[in-house]
């Protein structure tokens, strides 16, 4: 091998070791063109949330019986409903139910289940049982069968919904957090931190959570994708967000009674939760991969 190219082989080590850890995770997930494609999704499902009434000129609970049922047409592109509703616009519309019920929900589930999985996995001793025990009974439920009894429990509405779905993906984050922890703090960095005199808090929030966000972030991208899942099947059961407001989930409950005469009642909201939800998976799969260390 010649000088410049060792030279160059030197350079380019050089500046990867020198390159921060976030732009590093950023430039191996730009070249998984699936994670990219359903961020694009993501991010267009989220525009179309954010300026729904800019977009769509119809409103979407606005009823006309001489529009029931109508097929695809130059007017309605995805045609009408049975109460002759624009099913483009309440599906723009559903996006918002959708997207907020997976975010909050997983927003949920974090808040509690990290701090307890952090706490359980660096005290040990009593706590830890007493936490992983009630972890293990709330797992030994289904995750949907738990937000179904726990949304009939608080009321039908989207916001009780989120809630149930939030308590029920609480279990998931308590055991990934605790298994994380449990590896991360017999680190050497950890042991250093330890001897030099600092407190139990600050270890686990400055030296151990640090450490274990990128797990963290990878099981709360792919659970958004569960959540949208979920919050869609309690609309459908009538336990989400309520008539008439627009939801993709009670959108196909109304659909089923249709599917033979009007099967694009049924079609768009469930593709849209298909898009959705497999974009969602397709950006926890590529940020598994571009932060994981040990990727090239």
């Amino acid at each position: 091998m010649t000088d410049t190219a060792l030279h160059t082989v030197a350079t380019l080590a050089a500046s990867e070791t020198l390159e921060s850890p976030a732009r590093r995770a950023w430039r191996r997930l730009v070249k998984r063109k699936g994670a990219m494609l359903g961020l694009v999704v993501i991010a267009i499902f989220i525009l179309l949330a954010l300026f729904a009434p800019l977009i769509v000129p119809y409103d979407p609970v606005a009823t006309s019986w001489s529009l029931v049922r109508k097929a695809p047409s130059a007017q309605h592109w995805f045609g009408t409903d049975e109460l002759g509703r624009d099913v483009l616009a309440r599906v723009v519309f559903g996006a918002r139910a959708s997207l907020l019920a997976g975010v909050i929900s997983v927003g949920i589930a974090l808040l509690i289940g990290v701090p307890l999985g952090l706490l359980a996995g660096y005290r040990g001793g009593f706590i830890d049982a007493l936490i992983s025990r009630i972890t293990d009974a709330m797992l030994a439920c289904p995750f949907l069968i738990l937000a179904i009894a726990l949304a009939a429990f608080l009321g039908p509405s989207l916001g009780n919904a989120m809630i149930a779905i939030g308590v029920s993906a609480t279990p998931i984050f308590i055991r990934l957090t605790r298994g994380q922890v449990l590896s991360v703090k017999v680190e050497d960095y950890v042991e250093a931190a330890r001897a030099m005199g600092n407190p139990r808090w600050r270890i686990a929030l400055v030296h151990i959570l640090p450490n274990i966000l990128p797990a963290l972030l990878v099981q709360a991208t792919l659970s958004i994708a569960a959540a949208i899942i979920a919050e869609a099947a309690l609309s459908f059961l009538g336990l989400g967000q309520q008539p008439p407001a627009p939801s993709w989930g009670s959108m196909l409950n109304a659909a089923q009674r249709f599917l033979t005469s009007a099967p694009w009642m049924a079609i768009w909201p469930g593709f849209a939760i298909f898009l959705v939800v497999l974009s969602f998976n397709l950006v926890g799969d590529g940020l598994r991969d571009a932060l994981d260390p040990k990727a090239r």
